[in-house]
């Protein structure tokens, strides 16, 4: 099993839970498709691209049923990133934590790893 996980507004989210899938954020739109982050790289996701963003969750999401749509691709320094080539059912979300902002101002994940 290989856990992923989005950080995205909790506006989005909701908007998705209604939807009953989430298509992506600006950003995933834009590259066509939705960015996700292994437990090890999601602190440093949180830190360059949600730093200073409020009102932020982390979806948790068994990448091992998403099948085909699921695709490891370098991103960051050579790394394998795991992006979505499709919507996120919302029924495929195990999991949905909190992320308040720390004293930094970065989103505080917890430790996904």
């Amino acid at each position: 099993m290989s856990r992923i996980y989005k950080i995205l507004p909790r506006s989005e989210w909701t908007a998705a839970q209604a939807a009953g899938a989430f298509n992506g954020s600006a950003i995933d739109l834009a590259d066509g498709f939705i960015h996700f982050s292994t437990g090890s790289q999601a602190g440093e996701t949180a830190r360059r691209h949600f730093a200073g963003v409020g009102d932020l969750i982390v979806l948790e999401v068994e990448g091992d049923r998403l099948g085909e749509t699921l695709r490891w691709e370098p991103s960051r320094g050579g790394d394998l990133f795991p992006h979505l080539y499709g919507p996120l059912l919302t029924s495929d979300v195990c999991g949905v934590t909190e992320a308040p902002l720390g004293p930094d101002g970065v989103p505080q994940i917890g430790d996904l790893a």
